[in-house]
């Protein structure tokens, strides 16, 4: 309902800020037409009027004229005057739309997304190493020690090993039985072979050495066989002596495995020419 006596327009904003004064917040549009008695669109202007933002203005003094000397006369004769312009300040928001000749950024827009953040790399976890325990070997290599010790000194007696002065005229007493360089001689340069060819890549053993090792442990290896089978065997049948074919090869081991053991300690120690380079 409109008021016969409608209010001006200048008394119809203050009375609408007065009442944001007093009630802490913007009223609503027909709360403005109920208290003032106007229209819907004299409430709908004097509200956007009282909320609006004032213009804020710094006086500045123009440079005075390029073509007049300070303190000159104009063309009447009158002193030139300097005069007082309103320009927007700069330090204030501009105006919607309003970029001053150069484009906003993106990035500096209040509703511009913000860029996506690049999660900073995890550096992989190395899994924990297990090491396989070494004990149970011992426990093998006890029993095969015992076993093997005593099957290549009964084939080393059978075949004419036995016991030697070593310094003879000097230490007639120093004695030691021969048939012990049998298995200290075979099963060593076996483990031996074993180990360089399956030594790690940091031991920079060549690739030739590692052929040699691999089918020299395998003949190591069979020769064991043999030995513990040939010795069982005779044992078996009651022989005492083994026949002369097994004594002729067993007296020749230990000559062949020391040539086959210098070989591959040559071997092992040589620098592999692919690796150098």
């Amino acid at each position: 309902m409109t008021s016969a006596y409608p209010l001006a327009h200048d008394v119809l904003v203050a009375r609408v800020r007065q009442m944001i004064a007093d009630l802490g917040r913007v009223p609503s549009q027909r709360q403005v037409m109920q208290v003032c008695a106007v229209g819907r669109d004299r409430a709908k202007t004097a509200l956007a009027e009282a909320t609006a933002p004032a213009p804020q203005v710094t006086p500045v003094v123009d440079a005075p004229d390029s073509t007049l000397p300070i303190g000159a006369e104009n063309e009447q004769g009158a002193p030139a005057e300097r005069t007082l312009h309103a320009v927007p300040d700069l330090e204030a928001d501009p105006a919607p739309g309003h970029t001053d000749g150069a484009e906003i950024a993106p990035e500096t827009r209040a509703d511009a997304p913000a860029a996506p953040s690049t999660p900073e790399p995890v550096a992989p976890v190395a899994p924990k190493r297990v090491r396989v325990p070494r004990w149970p070997i011992s426990i093998i290599a006890l029993g095969a020690f015992v076993s093997i010790w005593g099957g290549w000194v009964g084939l080393g007696r059978m075949t004419g090993f036995g016991k030697v002065q070593l310094l003879p005229g000097i230490a007639d007493s120093f004695v030691i039985d021969s048939a012990i360089t049998l298995p200290l001689g075979v099963e060593a340069y076996a483990a031996y072979a074993l180990w360089v060819w399956l030594a790690p890549p940091t031991a920079q053993i060549t690739t030739r050495a590692r052929r040699f090792a691999c089918w020299s442990a395998i003949a190591g290896l069979a020769l064991g066989v043999f030995g513990q089978a040939t010795y069982h065997l005779l044992v078996t049948t009651g022989a005492t002596t083994a026949p002369w074919p097994v004594v002729t090869f067993v007296s020749c081991l230990p000559v062949l495995v020391l040539g086959a053991g210098a070989a591959l300690a040559h071997l092992a120690h040589q620098h592999d020419e692919e690796t150098d380079r």
